[in-house]
């Protein structure tokens, strides 16, 4: 479920860095990308939220909540 979920997010933001981790229907996700460059905390989470919703639609979705969700945006450093 965890390489599901990555691949989700990678198909709709390329450039990202994805870290997932849990299990059980409960994850954690981490996503650095400069797609959120400019957007506010909420408009970055409903980027990553419609690139996962197929994994949370049905009464029986493999991926039943995202307990913690952190969208970053890369350093200049980097």
């Amino acid at each position: 479920m965890i390489e599901q979920i990555e691949q989700a997010i990678l198909t709709a933001i390329p450039d990202a860095q994805v870290q997932v981790s849990g299990g059980g229907g409960h994850f954690t996700i981490e996503v650095t990308s400069s797609v959120f460059e400019g957007k506010n905390i909420v408009q970055k989470q409903r980027i990553v939220y419609k690139a996962i919703w197929d994994l949370m639609k049905g009464d029986n979705a493999p991926l039943h909540a995202v307990d913690k969700l952190t969208c970053n945006i890369p350093s200049k450093d980097q």
